[in-house]
């Protein structure tokens, strides 16, 4: 196992270049140009002062070479600096992480707690009213946006029925910070979830009626074990590959939903900071938060895969 960890990881470090370059070739060949962001219309500018800020900036160098250059600072640790406020991006990427962190996984766990219960129920129970229920309910879910969602979930619990707040992270200095920053939590990481909970409710009722239908839990009920035994020890452990695999393949699109959630629910994530750094064309600040997200779905990946092996005594990496 450990060998196989250690070529995984050595295999993930040409992807993460390969997404790197393409992301920082896509982001300097999007219109605009930064220099105009951060100049005032109002105020008129010398032609030379604009290039002397271009110069300072390195803009002036040729797109792969300032590519290099942020790359051979990204592995000493330096993600350079804001075009806008100088801050070291590092130092802004460290301060909404937590926040991003916070939502998604709050979001996966609460896919994960009601969406794979909700699949077996509905294999288990397969064609009856709430199979249907659960279908039509899932197929909906998976169909609507993110922002419709988020808009809705406003009006309704916050606006209307007043029971949940509809935005930030709550006091700081509240009596009990926690109960605050999970009162405030709730609302978004539902609304992020809800698409993740259909995704696991229809896979999970599609692995479990595979499983089910196997002549090895055919056996098992003719040898008159408990219905729980069968589904929990023999069914649902079997099909839990395809789950697991579900599961680690939706971090991406958690991370990429959690972008507009953050900014509809000015939630202070990597989300809402990235949103900011494409109005105001601020590179350094764009690479930061695709690194960091790089990293955080390439670390999902690696860890579905040993989940297999603890999942399935079966599996074996050699």
């Amino acid at each position: 196992m450990a060998k196989y960890i250690l070529r995984r990881l050595l295999i993930n470090i040409p992807v993460l270049l390969g997404i790197t370059f393409i992301t920082f070739i896509a982001y300097n060949l999007a219109p605009g140009d930064p220099i105009d962001a951060m100049v005032d219309p109002s105020v008129a500018m010398e032609p030379g002062e604009l290039e002397a800020k271009r110069k300072a900036l390195g803009l002036d160098q040729p797109m792969l070479v300032r590519y290099g250059i942020w790359l051979t600072q990204a592995v000493q640790g330096n993600l350079g600096y804001s075009y806008r406020s100088g801050e070291p991006v590092i130092e802004r990427v460290a301060q909404r992480l937590p926040a991003t962190l916070q939502l998604t996984v709050t979001a996966l766990l609460i896919a994960i707690a009601i969406g794979i219960p909700l699949g077996v129920l509905s294999a288990l129970y397969q064609y009856s009213k709430l199979d249907y229920v659960l279908t039509f309910t899932a197929f909906t879910g998976i169909s609507t946006p993110n922002f419709w969602l988020a808009l809705g979930a406003i009006y309704i619990f916050a606006l209307q029925f007043k029971l949940l707040p509809s935005h930030g992270l709550g006091d700081p200095d509240a009596p009990n910070f926690i109960l605050e920053r999970l009162h405030h939590l709730i609302l978004p990481a539902i609304v992020l979830g809800l698409d993740r909970i259909a995704g696991f409710l229809r896979y999970t009722r599609s692995s479990m009626l595979e499983v089910l239908s196997q002549d090895y839990m055919v056996t098992a009920k003719a040898k008159g074990l408990r219905a729980t035994a069968i589904v929990v020890r023999h069914g649902f452990r079997n099909a839990l590959l395809t789950v697991i695999t579900v599961v680690g393949l939706s971090l991406p699109s958690l991370v990429g939903g959690s972008v507009i959630v953050e900014h509809i629910f000015a939630w202070p994530g990597m989300g809402q900071m990235a949103i900011a750094a494409i109005n105001q064309r601020d590179y350094p600040i764009l690479m930061g938060v695709a690194l960091i997200a790089s990293l955080m779905v390439l670390f999902s990946n690696l860890l579905a895969d040993i989940a297999y092996a603890v999942v399935d005594p079966r599996i074996r990496y050699a």
